[in-house]
């Protein structure tokens, strides 16, 4: 399954939002050294009940949209 996720980095504080089938991931961490997309990756995995393993970016590994792919889903 795909999902499209729009991420913003360095929140005040860490929640999701979906519309249009578009999450929006808001998190604490910052973009430096891949922080911010690997707690995105962990919201999207408990969200899909599903293990962070089967997450991954298929595409805007730099940018804020992105496109994951959820294994097993």
């Amino acid at each position: 399954m795909h999902v499209r996720v729009k991420v913003t980095a360095g929140a005040s504080r860490e929640h999701v939002e979906e519309e249009d089938g578009v999450l929006s991931i808001f998190v604490k961490e910052p973009p430096q050294d891949n922080m911010a997309n690997r707690r995105m990756m962990k919201i999207v995995a408990e969200r899909f009940n599903a293990s962070l393993s089967a997450v991954r970016i298929v595409a805007g590994h730099h940018a804020r949209n992105k496109t994951l792919e959820v294994s097993g889903q």
